[in-house]
């Protein structure tokens, strides 16, 4: 069943005009629903059932009737974090739309030492307005009861500052020498509903002076096992490795 995500108030009995022009352009352009389809409203962390009503002339409006609130749970028991130096190319899009599918709550990339790829402030206005729009789609996609921000912090310095309850690096070199709890340690000790992040190196990894920097500001440096992953594909590992955990 499709869904949409929207930020207007939805009670159950009532009918709502949606003007919304991404929503009605895929319910009657895209999807071809008729009045009577059905498909799921999800506001303010809250999935509701809705049935087309009424599709208005030049299909610039519909009316849906909320018919219930769907009790589900699709979001996982912790608020995971990825901070991501700046990948290559369309990499980020890539690591927004699967981290979304997977459950993340927030992304933060980074301009790290060895990242090639460079955002200036005006570039990283249009990235993010694109990422953003990945990350909507996305949750819509898997269901989520809602999809995660997606922000652009330029100096590592900044993003030590910003306050996590549980703070991890991706770190090769610890993971070379056999590191193997310290993931499991801070999912299993974390508490219901808090925050735990996750910072992931670019293709070229962590630089020495920012693994000293990350230290300094307590992060813990965590392996993922004996392989050496991609940069796009450790995020996935850590999102994943929480779900199994937790939810499984």
């Amino acid at each position: 069943m499709q869904q949409y995500f929207t930020n207007m108030p939805l009670t159950v009995g009532t009918t709502v005009s949606i003007q919304a022009q991404r929503i009605v352009h895929h319910v009657t352009k895209v999807m071809r629903m008729l009045p009577g389809a059905k498909f799921e409203l999800v506001t303010d962390g809250q999935a509701f059932l809705g049935e087309l009503s009424q599709v208005a002339p030049k299909s610039t409006t519909i009316e849906v009737t909320i018919l219930q609130a769907l009790k589900r749970q699709t979001e996982l028991p912790l608020r995971p974090v990825i901070i991501c130096g700046l990948p290559k190319r369309e990499k980020a899009e890539w690591i927004v739309q699967k981290a979304t599918e997977l459950g993340v709550r927030e992304i933060i990339f980074f301009a790290a030492k060895r990242s090639v790829t460079r955002w200036d402030y005006k570039k990283a206005d249009k990235k993010l307005q694109r990422l953003q729009q990945i990350a909507l789609e996305a949750g819509e996609q898997s269901h989520r009861n809602i999809y995660p921000r997606i922000q652009f912090v330029p100096d590592l310095k900044k993003v030590v500052t910003l306050p996590f309850d549980t703070k991890l690096f991706a770190y090769e070199e610890v993971a070379r020498t056999g590191e193997h709890t310290q993931l499991k340690r801070a999912i299993e000790t974390s508490q219901p509903n808090t925050s735990l992040a996750c910072l992931f190196g670019p293709e070229g990894g962590i630089d020495r002076s920012e693994v000293d920097l990350l230290t300094e500001n307590g992060y813990q440096a965590a392996g993922l096992g004996p392989r050496i992953l991609r940069t796009e594909t450790a995020p996935l590992y850590f999102l994943s490795a929480i779900s199994y955990a937790l939810e499984l």
